[in-house]
Order: C-alpha cells, then sequence, then structure tokens
C-alpha cells in the first residue's frame, strides 16, 4: 500500500491558529487567557485544575467585575435551566472554588428552581471559551469576566476557535511507518500520523489489503482501561480483538486507531464520568452530567487518514450507524456494515444497554438478550 505523505497545513502559521495552539497550552496548565471577539474581551480561567489561590488571583486580576461562570447546555439542562446552548451564571464574591465545581461538574447537584442562579445566553467569548476547553480536554466550564487587554496574558480569537478543528484536520502528517508483527502470526504495517498540536493516531494495516474492492476498516477509540488492561465495564478491548481476528480473515485490511478515549471526553474525564456510573448513572448521562454531549468525536481526522493511505471505499466494522455518517460527511464511501458482538458480562451489561437503547448502537442479538434478563 502506497502511503501519501503529507505537509503542516501552512494555515499553522496563521497568528490566529497560533493563539488557539497557546491558548490551549495555558488551559492545560490551568492558567488564564484572553479571548477577543469582534466586540468584545474577557479573561478566562479554566475551573478544571484550578484550586482556591488561583481563583482568589484570578478576582484580583478581574476586579472589580465579579467572574461569571460559563457552562455549556447539557450542564446547564441538568441544573433545571431550560436552554438549547451554552449559558453563563452570576457568581457570588463568596462562592468558594468548590462552590464553583459543584455547580460545574458535581453529578450531586439538584436542579432546584427557587434556588437557581440569575444567568443569561452566552455570547461568542463565553461560546469560544467552552470550546478551547474541550480542545484542552478539560471539563468544559469556564470562568469569565470583562477585562481590558492585558499583554502578559496570551490571546486568542474566538473566530480561529471556530475553525480550530477543521485546521487540525488538515494538518495531518504521517510520522513513521514500520511493519510490525502480531498475534497469530499476523502481519500488520503501523503507519503513525500527527497534526500540528501533537494528537497522534495510528492506521493498522492489516495483511495486503486490496485497495480495488472496499477496504474492511476498523474505526477504534483509544480506551486505556479496556484494550490495555481488560476492563470489564466496556467491550473496547474485545471489539478491538475481534476487530483484527475478523480483518485478518477477510484478507487484510485497517484498523485505525484514534486518540478519543472516552467517546472524545479525554481519559480524566472519561474516569470522572466512571464515577458518576457508579452513583447510578448510565454512560450517556454521566457524560452529559459533565457538560458534554454523549458523544464529542467527529471523523474528519480518520477520514483524512484514510485518505492519505489511497483507501476512499470501506466497509466499517462497527455497531455505531452514526460513524457511517460521520465517514460520509468527509467524502468516505461506506458500502457496508460488519457487525462486531462482543461477549455480555455482568459488568458491561449496563453499559452495552445503553450504548443499544439510548446512543443508537446496533448490537445485534445484544439487546434482545439484555431485555430477556431484565
Amino acid at each position: 500500500m502506497k502511503v501519501v505523505r503529507g505537509a503542516v497545513t501552512p494555515s499553522f502559521g496563521d497568528p490566529g491558529h497560533i493563539g488557539v495552539q497557546r491558548g490551549i497550552a495555558e488551559v492545560r496548565g490551568g492558567r488564564p487567557v484572553f479571548m477577543r471577539a469582534p466586540d468584545a474581551v474577557a479573561a478566562v480561567l479554566p475551573v478544571d485544575g484550578i484550586d482556591a489561590e488561583r481563583l482568589g488571583a484570578f478576582r484580583a486580576f478581574c476586579a472589580p467585575e465579579q467572574p461569571r461562570l460559563a457552562i455549556t447546555a447539557p450542564r446547564a439542562c441538568f441544573l433545571g435551566i431550560e436552554t438549547t446552548g451554552p449559558v453563563t451564571l452570576d457568581l457570588s464574591a463568596a462562592a468558594s472554588i468548590e462552590d464553583i465545581h459543584a455547580i460545574a461538574a458535581d453529578g450531586k447537584a439538584q436542579a432546584n428552581p427557587e434556588r437557581q442562579p440569575t444567568w443569561s445566553p452566552a455570547g461568542p467569548v463565553e461560546s469560544a471559551a467552552l470550546e478551547l476547553m474541550k480542545l484542552a480536554q478539560r471539563f468544559p466550564a469556564a470562568l469569565v469576566a470583562r477585562a481590558p487587554a492585558d499583554a502578559s496574558l496570551v490571546e486568542v480569537d474566538t473566530a480561529a476557535v471556530s475553525d480550530f478543528r477543521a485546521a487540525i484536520i488538515e494538518s495531518l502528517k504521517i510520522a513513521g511507518d514500520a511493519q510490525v508483527p502480531l498475534r497469530n502470526g499476523v502481519k500488520a504495517r503501523f503507519v503513525v500520523f500527527n497534526d500540528a498540536v501533537g494528537t497522534e493516531g495510528v492506521a493498522v494495516v492489516i495483511k495486503q489489503p486490496d485497495l480495488a474492492e472496499p477496504v474492511p476498516v476498523r474505526m477504534h477509540s483509544a480506551c486505556l482501561t479496556g484494550d490495555v488492561f481488560g476492563s470489564r465495564r466496556c467491550d473496547c478491548g474485545d471489539q478491538l480483538a475481534l476487530a483484527l481476528d475478523q480483518i485478518a480473515a477477510m484478507g487484510g485490511g485497517i484498523i485505525l486507531y484514534l486518540d478519543q478515549e472516552g467517546r472524545g471526553l479525554g481519559l480524566a474525564n472519561k474516569v470522572r464520568a466512571y464515577r458518576l456510573q457508579d452513583a447510578g448513572l448510565d454512560t450517556v448521562d454521566a457524560n452529559t452530567t459533565l457538560g458534554f454531549d454523549d458523544d464529542e468525536r467527529e471523523y474528519g481526522i480518520a477520514a483524512r487518514m484514510l485518505k492519505m493511505l489511497g483507501v476512499s471505499r470501506i466497509q466499517l466494522l462497527t455497531n455505531n450507524p452514526a460513524k457511517i455518517g460521520g465517514l460520509a460527511g468527509f467524502g468516505i464511501d461506506v458500502v457496508g456494515r460488519l457487525p462486531l458482538v462482543a461477549p455480555v458480562s455482568r459488568e458491561n451489561r449496563r453499559y452495552l444497554a445503553a450504548k443499544a437503547k439510548r446512543a443508537g448502537h446496533r448490537i445485534e442479538g445484544v439487546l434482545e438478550a439484555l431485555t430477556a434478563k431484565e
């Protein structure tokens, strides 16, 4: 299989995209940034990872204005606010970091109309700030306060945030490839991709797929707990093993191993969602309680990886029909779907039921078995 070696897109020389890259680094470090929209500039501080000292410093920096809390629509709905978009909440000057964390991400917070905080629809700055938190894989909540621009803070343009994901896709390049023999004598080639922000993905090319025919492909989101440590609370590791065996038996194909832990939430947020599941929520409600959509993944990176490998027509190994539409939107022709039915266990039964009943996964035979046991 011949690969197309790409180069980093020139758009990442654009000052706006450079600002977003720097903003992601600042957010991951728990530091504030300035966000600029055409008619507003505001200081933004991530809620995730900050302590009381940093909160106090931010309040002093923004004085006399009191910071407000920006949250997503799913989190707002969990708190009893009827909205279809992100909102900002008023905070009292006495609100502690524990109080703010409770409003932003605590699964025990209760909707109470009588004690509902004053809120308003989020503007462009607040909406872009929440997207920046997701890009940095922090939970989607931020403190925002109007403030004069200060040269000591990184400045992020809201327009650059809105098209940053598309720019990341175009920046994808092949970093290296090598032959890697796998179990059961399967021959494979690992092609490693990275993008302009350092995210890595791997195409595992099994045997010699025939590019003149639809290529069997598995898009597999990385799952440290399941793929590496054999966690039984999901079916990820089982699906990966099944995909490898099935593709090898078909004569060859590709597994795309994508950096999309926890359906795009990131590892830390996935583990937070696990804590909420342990408290009684299913996988869908746990994600939305934290302020995320149920599934934060998009598949532009996967489509570009396939195109760089010379693949445009595929048979997709998946139980999730949404992946078919996700790839089709980026120019990949999915001519068929092949199921991957993993074993049902006591530990993953509730997880599989939620995927089948609420997330639209077509788990042939499993939903019926689960229903029969209820």
